[in-house]
């Protein structure tokens, strides 16, 4: 088989699969809201549970709601007649994904889940299946071609679902308003999360890095330092070095939009008296918490005598540079 057939070929399966998932995008509706809306006022935990490839589209979904703070845990059904249904509470949700919608291992298990009276979601091609009519709310997928040759190989149905269940977390999260430290909180050890678990002052610019004018300064130099620091600011410091205020760039556009002329202006004139400040032995995450609630892009590390230590602006925390840590 020639190279050109097998790019044809693996072309072909692609475009099965994104047909599949424009109709399951197009199927979206009322059942769906539902589902978000049980979740979103789950008492317990959301347990995924699937049986073959389902099984493991159903660890990716639970990976995926746990790291945005919704409790959540996938249980085998195989397991789950050996004793692991103690896993299930009443308070919880159980959301089974079975293109079938008849696979034998997940309906052995349902009868319990309803006996202990946990609301069950499924992900099924119809309400009509076995697994539809025992579920309280059935997102439906439809009538999927897989996207092999023999039209039996998981394929369409596993993306189906993983898609679906993205569709659900990343809704929920727009919901419940996770923000970049929340998701860092339960992310720890990825880039993000290592970043926020820093030290303000293992984030900061210091020395040279810290923009800064005297409060004398035209505004042309104010501009020049702000431009050649590149952090959107400069301090502005008295005759002793001690901050006084600072000047953004849109104090600067503030000004220009007056038509002020800004020869006869001084740093001092249009300044913001004292800056917003944090300890640099606070952690990262705390400033970015600061700054959000704020509605700022920076904060003042102090020193002695009203001296800037360091400055931290929001994009050290949330960009790609790396920090190395002192100790």
């Amino acid at each position: 088989m020639n190279k050109e057939t097998l790019l044809n070929y693996a072309k072909k399966v692609i475009d099965t699969e994104c047909h599949n998932l424009k109709n399951i995008r197009n199927r979206l509706g009322k059942e769906f809201i539902k589902a978000l809306d049980i979740i979103c006022h789950c008492k317990g935990k959301v347990i995924l549970t699937g049986m073959g490839k389902s099984g493991i589209i159903c660890r990716k979904i639970a990976g995926t709601f746990s790291s945005l703070g919704i409790p959540s845990v996938f249980l085998h059904p195989g397991d789950a007649v050996h004793g692991d249904l103690g896993t299930v509470s009443k308070d919880d949700i159980v959301m089974v994904v079975s293109n079938s919608g008849e696979t034998e291992e997940i309906l052995r298990i349902i009868p319990s889940i309803k006996k202990i009276g946990a609301s069950i979601i499924s992900l099924t091609c119809s309400k009509d299946s076995s697994l539809g009519r025992y579920s309280n709310i059935v997102i439906e997928m439809g009538d999927i071609k897989e996207a092999d040759v023999f039209g039996m190989i998981p394929s369409s149905s596993t993306t189906c679902a993983l898609v679906l269940g993205d569709a659900i977390a990343l809704s929920l999260m727009r919901i419940r308003g996770v923000k970049k430290q929340d998701f860092a909180f339960f992310h720890p050890a990825g880039n993000l999360g290592k970043r926020l678990m820093l030290k303000v002052k293992d984030v900061m610019h210091t020395g040279k890095e810290i923009p800064s004018v005297r409060k004398d300064a035209t505004i042309p130099e104010v501009v020049r330092e702000i431009t050649e620091k590149n952090l959107g600011f400069t301090l502005v410091s008295d005759k002793n070095g001690r901050v006084a205020g600072i000047i953004t760039d849109g104090d600067i556009r503030r000004l220009l939009h007056k038509k002020t002329d800004i020869y006869k202006v001084t740093a001092e004139d249009c300044m913001t008296e004292n800056p917003k400040t944090i300890d640099g032995e606070c952690l990262a995450v705390e400033a970015l918490s600061i700054m959000e609630k704020l509605e700022i892009t920076c904060l003042v590390v102090i020193g002695k005598n009203r001296k800037a230590e360091g400055v931290v602006h929001l994009h050290d925390l949330l960009g790609k540079k790396e920090f190395k840590i002192e100790y």
